[in-house]
């Protein structure tokens, strides 16, 4: 399976373990990532203004990118994944926001058109409904047997949920589900869905840190020994905020299952 992939900024300096663990877990599904020729950053946030288009044309070039290649678009960053599919449901459901989008892509060098013809999968979603979380389970090598895990979603994943279409917004299953294939037991307390408060971290540090230390202390009480998150910036503020247990990207317990972890320069 070949699929266009979207690795994004973050994954290329503090969160290069999503990124590595992502590969090397594909190549062992036999899933090829292929990225974008010049891709761009996302833009970081879905800008809400429907005025607004510019800081959403990367996103829409990739889009493009994986259309011509016949391709879904794949990301693993939450944030990515939440501007490229927010960025796709938009145009195919703003008529207005769509034109506005056309007209700049009519400027390009090699002008085109796009309308949402792309479908785009969180790689979570890839493992749910391409791959197959049963396949997955016979994939593993090294099942997690022993090991009590609590997944962390976070906001970007489920929300705005008539967009991104993840999950249940308020009783998500797919980590669990995830980490039920690697071997391990998944553990349900109360926040996995809760804002960790990264993005007022920088006005507000004592808030954004109170607001994480609830999503860990939540999760230990319930007897987890690991978090599990999707999100870059979910995990550096868990751990920022000191996290009791270990704070690991999804790709990580991947890997780690799937025999082929490395040690990493993260």
């Amino acid at each position: 399976m070949k699929v266009t992939y979207f690795p994004g900024c973050t994954l290329r300096n503090k969160a290069k373990d999503l990124d590595a663990y992502a590969r090397r877990s594909a190549l062992a599904l036999g899933i090829e990532l292929v990225e974008p020729d010049n891709w761009q950053c996302c833009g970081g946030v879905f800008t809400t203004s429907r005025d607004e288009v510019a800081t959403k044309l990367s996103s829409v070039r990739a889009l493009i990118a994986a259309r011509d290649r016949g391709e879904p678009l794949v990301s693993v960053c939450s944030a990515c994944h939440n501007v490229i599919k927010q960025t796709n449901y938009q145009i195919r459901t703003d008529s207005e926001f769509s034109q506005k989008v056309n007209c700049y892509l009519a400027q390009e060098a090699e002008p085109t058109e796009y309308h949402g013809e792309t479908e785009v999968y969180h790689f979570l979603e890839l493992l749910r409904d391409k791959v197959g979380f049963d396949k997955l389970k016979a994939s593993v090598k090294n099942p997690l047997t022993g090991r009590k895990i609590a997944a962390y979603y976070g906001c970007l994943l489920l929300r705005p949920s008539k967009a991104m279409q993840f999950d249940d917004p308020e009783n998500p299953k797919i980590i669990e589900d995830f980490i039920r294939a690697l071997g391990a037991e998944p553990v349900i307390y109360p926040a996995r869905n809760e804002c960790c408060g990264g993005y007022i971290a920088l006005e507000n540090s004592e808030n954004a840190a109170r607001r994480s230390n609830a999503v860990s202390q939540s999760a230990v009480l319930h007897g987890a020994d690991t978090i599990v998150t999707v999100c870059p910036l979910c995990r550096y503020n868990l751990v920022k905020s000191g996290s009791p247990i270990p704070v690991v990207y999804f790709t990580e317990l991947l890997a780690e299952a799937l025999g082929v972890k490395e040690d990493s320069d993260d």
